[in-house]
């Protein structure tokens, strides 16, 4: 398996999970936790793109 691509894997789940939990009353941790998958996402992209 290529080196970044389990951070862009769960970045996407945490990310997906985060979006589905804006609509609930908890808004600041559900934008949070969008936060943290959007920076595994880039991070995971970065280390794809670094080694190829």
């Amino acid at each position: 398996m290529r080196e970044g691509m389990i951070p862009a894997v769960l970045g996407t789940v945490v990310t997906a999970s985060g979006a589905a939990l804006l609509g609930s009353k908890y808004k600041l941790a559900a934008t949070g936790i969008v936060g943290f998958g959007l920076a595994h996402i880039v991070l995971g992209a970065i280390d794809l793109i670094e080694h190829r």
